[in-house]
């Protein structure tokens, strides 16, 4: 194990060694993940740190050992559902990918309708993969990654670690903390509800996340007894994630321009005790809807958010995901450095998404513990991009051996019967003795209940 993973960690939740000294961490399975950074190790530990934060929340004096096994938790940072019967979507829209430009490559990402729309627009193609990659041949990286983020798409020109850590918003990111700390207010000290086999019985989660880091926190903590009340707008959709992490959750649908919808959320923001979300920074308040004015209906009401590419710098705000925040940062031109391939190697599964979530959903953990002991009412931040530079400093000599596909044995009992059809999950590496994971729900479709808390 990197040890530097969990005392970074730890002193990003301000509790240094409590990680380490309360986690024991399995070897079943057979290697790690395959790629040149510990993306294994990451999983391990951002997983262990949501569990040390969960133990202590439920009993604070309790130091029982907390396991994560090596091999689930790989499994866990790829797809946990197996579809029996049926299939999953491809993750990706006909468009999205890797391109070659006069100087190097571009991701263009472009699941979402209006950022494949936006891409197109610069490009002047149809949706059509070839003509795409000729307009894309012929232009500068650079200069098109600026065209299609000032249209309002979404894609990044490769960077080797190097070109990132000279960058302003390289450089701008490995200045922040991992994790964000605000204290927004004092209230009464407020503890939960809970019981000892669901510790966050009672919690209301309002989750305002798409894909996947912020979903991965929702799904966590709906494990652990949360009632997780996820929101989207009329028009969103991820079909190949969807399953993946409403795992718990009950979704809903509201369109927060209009003022009845935005008047629902409000009351639903109310009565809720975190509020999580990825907007970026004055969207919400161009809806009305800022931390302040949320907080004034709702003191204990506790903000943990996500941001792609950090909270400071040229790129504060810019839209991302994790593919693309592994092209700037250099993470996959040292792939294909290493790989001696001749196209860019990202890592094995979107680990700072994964890993970014489990932050989160520790952060909220803190956050929880602090309110219930003191009455002290935090928010926290994370970005992909400070995740990024975590990871970066774990790059080691070889690849890891890599592993197999998820087994009958890597499965948990029981049919889970999803929306879609009849599915398994991989097991949850976590284990803490007095708890186990039990989610209320299977995964459902978005907007498919009402927008009320049960």
């Amino acid at each position: 194990m990197d040890q530097r993973f969990f005392s970074d960690i730890g002193m990003a939740l301000d509790t240094a060694g409590v990680l380490r000294q309360r986690s024991r961490f399995s070897s079943a399975g057979q290697g790690d993940l395959a790629s040149w950074f510990a993306v294994t190790d990451l999983a391990v530990a951002s997983i262990g740190a949501a569990g040390a934060e969960l133990q202590a929340l439920a009993d604070e004096t309790n130091e029982t050992a907390i396991t994560v096994d090596r091999r689930l938790a790989s499994l866990w940072f790829g797809m946990s559902i197996q579809p029996q019967g049926w299939e999953l979507p491809s993750i990706w829209d006909p468009v999205a990918g890797d391109y070659p430009t006069r100087d190097g490559w571009i991701r263009l990402h472009t699941n979402a309708p209006h950022h494949r729309a936006a891409a197109l627009s610069v490009l002047g193609v149809g949706v059509d993969r070839e003509a795409v990659a000729r307009a894309v041949a012929t232009w500068d990286g650079l200069a098109l990654e600026h065209a299609v983020v000032e249209a309002g798409g979404c894609a990044a020109f490769m960077m080797t670690l190097e070109h990132w850590q000279q960058h302003p918003q390289g450089r701008a990111v490995a200045s922040e903390p991992l994790i964000h700390w605000h204290e927004a207010g004092t209230i009464a000290p407020k503890a939960l509800s809970g019981h000892a086999a669901a510790p966050l019985s009672g919690l209301r989660v309002l989750d305002l996340t798409r894909v996947l880091a912020g979903p991965v926190a929702g799904r966590f903590l709906a494990a652990y007894g949360a009632d997780v009340l996820r929101i989207d707008p009329p028009s969103w959709d991820e079909p190949a994630v969807v399953p993946e992490v409403t795992l718990g959750k009950r979704c809903a649908g509201l369109d927060l321009t209009l003022p009845e919808d935005r008047a629902r959320f409000e009351g639903l923001a109310a009565e809720a005790d975190i509020l999580l979300h990825g907007y970026r920074p004055g969207a919400l308040a161009g809806l009305g809807l800022d931390a302040d004015t949320l907080r004034k209906r709702n003191p204990t009401l506790i903000e943990v958010t996500l941001c792609a590419y950090g909270w400071t710098g040229p790129w504060a705000g810019r839209r991302g995901f994790d593919s693309l925040v592994q092209m700037s940062s250099g993470i996959a031109a040292e792939g294909m450095r290493r790989a001696g391939a001749n196209r860019p190697v990202p890592l094995p599964v979107q680990a700072l998404d994964h890993a970014a979530g489990y932050l989160l959903a520790a952060s909220a953990l803190r956050a929880l513990r602090h309110r219930a002991s003191s009455g002290r009412v935090l928010t926290a931040k994370v970005s992909l991009a400070r995740t990024a530079a975590f990871l970066i400093p774990s790059l080691r000599g070889e690849a890891g051996p890599g592993m197999a596909k998820a087994g009958e044995s890597d499965l948990a009992a029981g049919i889970e019967t999803t929306d879609w059809g009849a599915a398994r999950r991989v097991r949850f590496p976590l284990r803490l003795d007095a708890i186990a994971p039990s989610w209320p729900y299977p995964a459902t479709k978005l907007r498919s209940k009402p927008a009320v808390w049960r």
